[in-house]
């Protein structure tokens, strides 16, 4: 199965190329953390992915169980038929007071909790999970649910809404441009936790989620369709006289919002070659688009008119961080940059990539990179069923300590570039609290804390294996890796990823998270950006506010013509 999935890569390379080697953007510029946090949302996203197959096969969504009252609580379920099964979307609508509103993972009660599962659910069923999933981590499911969801209604937005629409009026748009959603999930569990169905199960059993985060992110979208059903309904009942529905264009502006904090961090370098699959589909879209896009005045007017798009939807997100406000304000200035650029004529994609990489930002360039494959679905789209990857990092105990070395000196030239030994190097650690159930970071002056510490420096490891290795090949040249293990068996987990990510073009951050001045939210953006979120807002350095879904179709379309046209979605005119 690896070596199947390290072919495939391969055939899709030489299909276009032939002998010819791919221009993909080196390593040592894509995997820098300053670059993946200046990433953006793409039509590879999982978001636009995901509703591109729901909309492509019609999938077919409708409520099978509506029992909400007045208020909007109660029960629903919705019955999706994907091509290879039938699913269930169980949702419990509950009494929130303020006072138990809590957007932190420790928090008890939520406004909704949700649950994606497999089959069709009888009332027993539904019962059972009533009494477990609004309890979420204090509660237990079995493995026919997969995915497992709470969020709370949006304080600004959901009373607003329902106010407008029971008197017969349409929201104000510049009020939803400050918070675009309804709801915000504050948690979306899968992957076997609290008794769900694993991985593996999932991928083998069920082929319509059997992508990257594809069950998180339909759950997602089914709780952005609800937040929009619940509104509309509540008004209705509040005054059913003088209510208006929303009109769609306003509807499509509502996304899904999300909190995101360092809980998300670890998984980027716990999965390296997850997310060296990620990033090489995006940079080998990128290559086809530079080597195979053909240029002509239909092709500068639509990227026009996407760079425009770019700067005015930057210049809708609101935020208070000074850091992201600059950077906002840097992305609008080289879309200006590259506007100027094109009307002054290129002929060729190599050009407009290499002023950028000269005169924009690293968020410019970047929003370069989504502008260009937004514009060739053709080059770009089927790369999207190459997302997954066999997780195995196997140690080879006959490699030679000098080919060991010799990859290390290539491949981890980065970290060996570091000095660890500098002032702050090595200050920074991470762990896992037990009192918030959350990654935090730590410094080193905590000793009792640094012994709960999370193995996320590779770079540290690399180095100290590195030296070691020298130090052992002084006496023993012509030892293999596996003797070298029995003299440092502690060294084995890094040596297993320093052979297994040999294989890779990407995948391993090339920066040193255990440095003082590290920025953790360069990967929650990055792992955000491949989710395909928008409107990024930090509250700290530690966790960012975003929005998803925001200009999606709604579920109520599929069947439609549809365009896949809402990439940096804009506030509708009213």
């Amino acid at each position: 199965m690896r070596i199947s999935k390290m072919t495939t890569n391969a055939a899709i390379h030489s299909s276009l190329w032939g002998e010819n080697a791919l221009p993909l953007r080196p390593a040592n510029q894509v995997m820098k953390l300053e670059r993946l946090g200046a990433y953006h949302q793409s039509r590879l996203s999982f978001m636009r992915t995901l509703v591109r197959r729901i909309f492509r096969e019609r999938w077919k969504i409708t409520p099978s169980l509506f029992n909400l009252d007045k208020d909007g609580y109660g029960t629903v379920v919705y019955e999706v038929q994907a091509p290879h099964g039938i699913f269930s979307f169980v949702l419990f609508s509950d009494y929130l007071s303020a006072e138990e509103r809590n957007d932190r993972v420790i928090a008890t009660k939520w406004d909704l909790t949700m649950a994606l599962v497999e089959g069709v659910v009888d009332q027993p069923y539904i019962e059972k999970l009533r009494q477990n999933v609004p309890r979420q981590e204090a509660g237990r499911v079995d493995a026919r649910v997969f995915v497992l969801s709470r969020a709370n209604r949006s304080a600004r937005n959901f009373d607003y809404v329902v106010d407008q629409l029971a008197v017969g009026q349409q929201p104000d748009v510049t009020k939803i441009a400050e918070v675009g959603y309804l709801y915000r999930t504050t948690a979306v569990y899968g992957s076997g936790k609290l008794g769900m169905a694993d991985w593996e199960k999932v991928r083998e059993k069920h082929k319509d989620f059997a992508r990257p985060f594809a069950g998180e992110m339909f759950v997602c979208l089914m709780l952005r369709n609800f937040s929009l059903l619940q509104v509309e309904h509540i008004a209705r009942h509040k005054s059913p006289e003088s209510f208006n529905e929303m009109k769609p264009e306003i509807k499509r502006y509502f996304g899904i919002g999300n909190s995101t904090g360092l809980g998300m961090a670890p998984y980027l370098v716990n999965h390296p070659l997850l997310i060296n699959q990620w990033v090489e589909m995006r940079e080998l879209a990128l290559a086809r688009v530079r080597v195979l896009g053909g240029i002509n005045d239909k092709v500068r007017d639509t990227l026009n008119q996407l760079i425009d798009r770019s700067a005015q939807h930057t210049h809708e997100t609101i935020t208070e961080d000074e850091w992201q406000t600059n950077n906002n304000k840097d992305v609008i200035k080289d879309m200006s940059a590259l506007k100027s650029r094109i009307e002054s004529g290129f002929d060729s994609w190599n050009e407009l990539v290499e002023f950028s990489e000269q005169h924009c930002s690293l968020q410019g360039q970047e929003m370069l990179v989504s502008c260009m494959l937004e514009m060739y679905p053709e080059l770009v789209d089927e790369l999207e069923d190459f997302h997954s990857a066999d997780e195995y990092l196997d140690l080879d105990p006959l490699m030679p300590t000098q080919t060991l070395k010799e990859i290390i000196e290539t491949r981890y030239d980065w970290a060996l570039a570091i000095d660890f030994d500098a002032e702050g190097a090595r200050e920074t650690y991470w762990y896992r609290s037990e009192e918030k159930m959350e990654p935090r970071l730590g410094s080193v002056a905590d000793i009792e804390g640094k012994k709960k510490q999370m193995a996320l420096g590779v770079g540290y490891a690399v180095r100290k294996c590195y030296n070691q290795l020298v130090e052992y090949m002084h006496q023993h040249p012509d030892h293999t890796t596996a003797r070298f293990m029995v003299a440092h068996p502690k060294l084995r987990g890094i040596v297993r990823r320093i052979q297994g990510m040999n294989r890779c073009v990407y995948g391993d951050i090339q920066a040193n998270l255990l440095d003082r001045e590290v920025l953790p939210m360069h990967l929650l953006r990055a792992k955000l950006a491949f989710f395909g979120v928008s409107k990024f807002d930090p509250r700290s350095k530690l966790w960012v506010r975003n929005t998803m879904f925001q200009g999606a179709p709604l579920l109520e379309e599929i069947g439609e013509t549809f365009n896949d046209d809402w990439f940096m979605p804009l506030a509708p005119k009213q």
